[in-house]
């Protein structure tokens, strides 16, 4: 089993939250768009909606429901992860980019560092 890092995610049972303190440097617009992406992927498929970092600082989205739960859509959540992966794209490539260089202390390309 891999280490995962978790950044946010919400609960659509028990209709919470969470944000992980260890990313409060980043900038308060991205915090409120993460909290955004998460509670509304939960209110439109239900379950439970993760954003997370593997060990190497890849960004992953994930969804799941509890067994009983016959509201949670399958299909469609795994549309929605698609699509918010797509729309998303360059947010989640920063924030890779950001756990790589400031929580993993992987020192960046220097052609990034000109950007």
């Amino acid at each position: 089993m891999t280490e995962k890092t978790v950044l946010c995610g919400a609960n659509a049972y028990e209709k919470k939250y969470y944000f992980n303190e260890a990313f409060s440097g980043l900038p308060t617009s991205i915090q409120d768009e993460l909290h955004i992406i998460c509670v509304l992927f939960t209110e439109e498929i239900g379950g439970v909606f993760m954003i997370s970092f593997d060990e190497n600082g890849e960004l992953l989205l994930e969804t799941d429901a509890d067994e009983d739960d016959i509201l949670y859509d399958e299909i469609g959540s795994g549309l929605l992860v698609r699509e918010v992966r797509r729309k998303r794209q360059d947010l989640f490539n920063s924030l890779s980019l950001y756990y790589k260089a400031v929580i993993l202390g992987i020192p960046l390309p220097e052609d990034m560092l000109e950007e």
